[in-house]
Order: C-alpha cells, then sequence, then structure tokens
C-alpha cells in the first residue's frame, strides 16, 4: 500500500513543475492577452534594422516580446513597412499595416 501513495503524493518528482507551468499558462491566457498597439510597434524594432534599405521590411515578431496581440491604435511612421507577427491583430491593425506596406504573419 505504501508505493502507492507516493506515486499519487505531492512530492512525486515533476509534481510541482507541471502543475505549476501548467497553472501559469491558463492563468496568462485566460485572463491576460497582452496587447500591443501599432505606434509602439516600432519602438520594438532593434536600432541595426531600422536603417535597412527600401523595399525590406524588419521583422517584429511581439511575441518575442511578450505581447499576444497588436491593435491597431495609433499610426505607423509613414513608408516605413514591418513585417509584423503576433498570434492576434485586429482588423485596423492589419489595415494599417499594409498601408504603410507590410505584411502581417499570424503565428499559431
Amino acid at each position: 500500500m505504501h508505493h502507492h501513495r507516493i506515486l499519487f503524493d505531492n512530492y512525486h518528482p515533476g509534481y510541482f513543475d507541471k502543475v505549476g507551468m501548467r497553472y501559469f499558462h491558463r492563468l496568462r491566457n485566460k485572463f491576460h492577452c497582452p496587447a500591443l498597439n501599432i505606434d509602439r510597434l516600432w519602438s520594438l524594432v532593434p536600432e541595426s534594422a531600422k536603417e535597412v534599405g527600401p523595399g525590406s521590411a524588419p521583422i517584429v515578431d511581439v511575441t518575442q516580446f511578450g505581447y499576444f496581440k497588436v491593435l491597431g491604435k495609433g499610426r505607423l511612421p509613414e513608408g516605413r513597412p514591418v513585417v509584423v507577427k503576433a498570434k492576434l491583430v485586429s482588423k485596423t491593425a492589419e489595415k494599417k499595416i499594409k498601408e504603410a506596406g507590410g505584411t502581417v504573419v499570424l503565428t499559431a
């Protein structure tokens, strides 16, 4: 009977790890979808990438900065196309990004 308790005990190896991680992700996605407005988008582009020539656009993967969604508040700098990667992009944001010559890439 004794080993049976150990199997389902809280001190089972990896128990805290699994529960902790699962809970963290559930929490983050359920209540908190960090969103970014497009007027802040350009500030995420590394300095080195801003000096690109015409015809090439820096890629901004907002998920790497902990953002989930891109919203259309504000505006992008004129004639500065960016390729935006995000899980969700609002209709307005997508329209403005495309108007500035950029593209939207949705990640799974």
